[in-house]
């Protein structure tokens, strides 16, 4: 458990993961009959968590480490995954191939950055 000093990120970060998942599970209720939509809910939560996952490994390894790099690869992947898959419901709303374009090109644009960030700048 955290130290004294975290008590208050601990909670709050507690409570947001609760809220995630209460409302995670709403998302997947109201989906009943839609599998698309639900797989897409459930996905997205797994990916959150793993996510969280990483940058909690990332927080506690000491700098340098060989645990930290671990960390800091696996993490990009996630968030590759994570920014694909809301394009993707996102363009297909999209009014236009035009705008369905942009938001592939913003998430394309999103990854290479972190890609960037996370191996090459290091």
């Amino acid at each position: 458990m955290a130290d004294n000093n975290n008590r208050g990120q601990t909670l709050i970060a507690g409570a947001g993961l609760g809220v995630l998942t209460v409302n995670s599970g709403l998302a997947i209720y109201r989906a009943r009959g839609d599998v698309a939509s639900a797989l897409f809910v459930a996905a997205s939560y797994l990916l959150l968590l793993l996510l969280f996952a990483c940058l909690r490994a990332y927080e506690r390894a000491a700098p340098g480490s060989p645990a930290r790099e671990r960390a800091r690869r696996a993490a990009w992947p996630v968030t590759a995954l994570l920014t694909l898959a809301f394009a993707w419901k996102v363009a297909a709303v999209m009014p236009s191939h035009v705008a369905a374009g942009v938001v592939w090109g913003l998430a394309v644009a999103t990854t290479a950055g972190g890609f960037f960030a996370l191996f090459l700048q290091a």
